[in-house]
């Protein structure tokens, strides 16, 4: 790319570890190695150093540090949560209610366990993606047991009514689960105010390391482990804890608490800017998700005439690294199901551009992505067969 800077928004799929969270990390690679589970003294400074970060993310989230369990990964969090407190709970019931629009962790976890006998209602959302509470409230049973809402997209970055579906869910006596990834970093969590009663949470999404999860647990609510082995976490989720990560994680969220709201307010002006411009100057554009209740970090978009992929290609040889959609769906050629799931049709579906600028960024890389993005999508649509350009 010569001298070009690379100029990288897709912050949503992939974060990087914060150099000082790397610092904070490598006295435990070698100085302070233990195994928290061994009664000697280097086992003590591994088990000090695993409660420490424990009641950290429960003071992040406001439980208390025995409700925290810690897992290899978010997807490993929301399969604990809806498989463990499934098996757990199927002599109370077999019904479980999930939204149109989760993450497809989340999608895959409930075919799966509709294999095992389980009963999935999908509850439709409106056309910003946000679920609809009183088709949700039409969907709940005597013999439903659990209700999964994401706290926020991870593609459109539409927040959800997450303290009005807990509360719905609390007066049930059903048991609700948020992943609650997305939104990490980006808002501020309490599981208490909003009755949330499982919750998944990833290390990477705060810039901490890859390969750790937390599942948040209420007291009273259980789930039977899906990995056995030497019982670490209360018998949770055996498995020698690591304690590098843990402890990683645990300053991400340090360095986060500092400087989240400063962070915020600048997503927020990148947003505006990239949804401003773009709208005003891009003909046959449209913003997709929520215009006021998303997230401050996304800009997501929607262009008549072009393929997402075609998109992606022409700004990566730009230099800039963008998205059409989920990370973990991208090697199918299938259309986002959260696109649909707000009513439009495959080939609308199919021209979407996901921005999701991060720490990282500075004002010139937003700069450059609306310099490069008109020329780009007018190549595109020259030697498109199906744009029909709208008269403005």
């Amino acid at each position: 790319m010569g001298d070009v800077k690379e100029v990288y928004l897709d912050y949503q799929s992939s974060k990087p570890v914060d150099p000082r969270v790397i610092d904070g990390m490598l006295p435990y690679f070698h100085e302070r190695f233990g195994n928290a589970s061994a009664l000697h003294h280097v086992g003590d400074v591994a088990t000090e150093a695993l409660d420490e970060s424990r009641r950290a993310i429960a003071d992040y989230i406001n439980a208390d540090h025995d409700e925290i369990v810690f897992t290899s990964g978010a997807t490993e969090a929301n399969n604990l949560a809806l498989i463990g407190y499934a098996m757990k709970s199927k002599r109370k019931g077999n019904h479980i209610i999930i939204s149109e629009v989760e993450h497809i962790s989340i999608r895959n976890i409930a075919k799966y366990l509709e294999r095992q006998g389980f009963e999935i209602s999908r509850v439709p959302v409106d056309k910003y993606g946000r679920v609809n509470l009183r088709k949700l409230e039409r969907r709940i049973r005597d013999d439903t047991i659990l209700i999964s809402v994401q706290f926020a997209n991870n593609e459109i970055g539409t927040i959800q009514p997450v303290a009005e579906i807990g509360t719905l869910a609390e007066e049930r006596g059903i048991a609700f689960h948020s992943d609650a990834v997305a939104a990490e970093g980006l808002v501020s969590f309490d599981v208490k105010r909003d009755k949330i009663h499982l919750m998944s949470l990833s290390s990477n999404d705060l810039y901490g390391p890859r390969g750790l999860g937390v599942l948040y647990m209420k007291k009273r609510y259980r789930v039977n482990p899906i990995l056995i082995g030497g019982g670490q976490e209360r018998g949770l989720r055996s498995g020698t804890e690591d304690i590098a990560s843990i402890i990683g994680m645990k300053l991400a969220i340090d360095i986060m608490k500092k400087e989240m709201s400063t962070e915020v307010k600048r997503f927020e002006g990148y947003r505006k800017k990239l949804i401003d411009t773009v709208l005003a100057e891009i003909p046959d554009s449209y913003l997709n998700g929520h215009p006021t209740e998303r997230l401050a970090s996304n800009a997501h978009f929607r262009f008549d005439g072009v393929e997402g992929e075609a998109l992606l290609l022409s700004f990566k040889d730009k230099g800039i690294s963008v998205s059409t959609g989920s990370a973990c769906t991208s090697k199918t050629l299938e259309p986002s199901h959260t696109l649909i799931a707000t009513g439009l049709i495959h080939e609308e579906a199919h021209g979407s551009l996901q921005l999701t600028p991060g720490r990282f960024n500075e004002d010139e890389d937003i700069d450059r992505v609306l310099e490069v993005l008109p020329d780009v999508l007018a190549r595109i649509r020259k030697m498109s067969p199906i744009y029909n350009p709208k008269t403005r």
